[in-house]
């Protein structure tokens, strides 16, 4: 039976190409935005993990509840024995130090007088050490503009708007007006070994990247570091274990009468950011649930208009002896297979624009010249798993279910009425 009902839907294309089209736009509509908020949310993710919180995230309970104003002077103190100590008891995390800090950028002149000065947020990771992955997490390399990458100490990378602003060359002097940990003012000088550009009004406004050695020595914050971010090995965040790894460290670190105590917290603590997480692992079941809701009202449609032109059909059907039942079933079947063919093409059509969305991305860097929050501004789709089946839930469900609500009809025919219908 299977076999008669796909020849009569292929050679009839009356009753099996529109809706054919239909099932195919809505599951190809299904799939395609379910991989773009995919993408959208998770570059966010990844860029804010990657900028500021890591998977998970340590600093002393004094620095956690003044984050924002970037207390170094409350900074965790023998980094490295703690992280050899995290190295053994989280094995899966790699463990990063990282220093933020800010100050006054200041440009001399050919005489060593001040030419020009302006607001800095700096940033200091490992830049030099050859196992480092620093500069790749934070994208240095396909951001910098003029120059390189730093290769010695006492080198720095400064953005390339302040670079502009103020008529700073590549390997030009800068000094940084700042203090230590300990309060003491300071001004270190540093040689410009390049200027970047991240693309994002939040990073670009008087950035300075500098490798964590200089740090330590400019701010006096030797073995010291304002945050240590841990990132899962596989480069992908597990909530569940990062939920697992913070509650076991703080239970085991986080003495409560103690202020410089480490505390940890995980990418889900971030206010801003577990709003995305929430929204990214709700969305694909709020589309499937819209596009089967609309899409079953549109089959419904596309079925009763069907059924009235195969009345006729179907009254010959009953007056030969065909069972209302067995005639319901051929409509199910038939939806099933019309279902399947389009879900197939609409799921290969999404995946192939996911797909091209992700090697390529669309730049959206001129509408969002102005926003401060941290934001990529190229957007890709993503590809993964849930893409090459999540289309068939609408496309299957939508169908089967407007075919059985048009077909409802059969149960409705009297014979009394079929055989006054067949004698005109």
């Amino acid at each position: 039976m299977i076999k008669f009902l796909v020849k009569g839907i292929l050679r009839d294309k009356s009753r099996s190409l529109l809706p054919v089209i239909v099932v195919s736009l809505g599951v190809f509509l299904t799939v395609f935005m379910s991989g773009w908020m995919k993408g959208v949310f998770g570059d966010m993710i990844d860029m804010n993990a990657n900028y500021t919180m890591g998977h998970v995230k340590i600093m002393t309970k004094a620095y956690a509840e003044n984050e924002s104003q970037i207390p170094n002077d409350l900074a965790l103190l023998e980094v490295s024995e703690l992280i050899a100590g995290l190295e053994v008891e989280y094995p899966e995390l790699e463990w990063v130090r990282r220093i933020q800090f800010g100050g006054l950028l200041d440009v001399p002149d050919e005489n060593g007088e001040t030419r020009a000065q302006g607001p800095a947020a700096g940033r200091a990771v490992d830049l030099l050490s050859p196992e480092s992955k620093e500069a790749e997490r934070l994208n240095i390399p396909k951001s910098i503009v003029k120059g390189d990458l730093p290769k010695e100490q006492g080198e720095v990378l400064i953005s390339d708007e302040f670079a502009e602003r103020f008529g700073v060359k590549v390997g030009d002097d800068i000094s940084i007006l700042g203090s230590t940990m300990y309060g003491s003012m300071v001004v270190p000088t540093f040689k410009v070994a390049g200027t970047l550009n991240f693309g994002m009004a939040m990073l670009d406004r008087g950035a300075i990247i500098m490798d964590i050695r200089d740090a330590e020595e400019a701010f006096d914050m030797v073995d010291a570091a304002g945050e240590l971010l841990g990132y899962f090995k596989s480069g992908i965040y597990d909530d569940e274990k990062a939920l697992i790894i913070r509650d076991g460290f703080n239970t085991r670190y986080s003495e409560a009468e103690d202020e410089f105590a480490p505390t940890m917290v995980r990418l889900r603590d971030e206010e801003t950011l577990k709003q995305y997480l929430d929204m990214a692992d709700n969305m694909s079941a709020m589309m499937v649930l819209i596009f089967v809701l609309a899409m079953s009202i549109v089959l419904w449609n596309t079925g009763l208009l069907g059924g009235l032109r195969r009345y006729t059909e179907y009254g010959v059907r009953l007056a030969l002896g065909e069972e209302k039942g067995h005639i319901f079933k051929t409509i199910i079947y038939e939806a099933i297979i019309i279902g399947s063919i389009g879900s197939v093409l609409g799921t290969a059509l999404g995946i192939l624009v996911c797909f091209y969305l992700q090697e390529n991305g669309i730049d959206f860097s001129a509408l969002m010249k102005n926003v401060t929050m941290m934001m990529p501004t190229v957007y890709r789709a993503h590809v993964t798993s849930e893409l090459f089946y999540i289309g068939f839930i609408p496309g299957l469900f939508a169908m089967t279910l407007g075919n059985a609500l048009a077909g409802y009809a059969i149960y409705k025919r009297k014979t009394a009425q079929l055989f006054k219908e067949l004698e005109v």
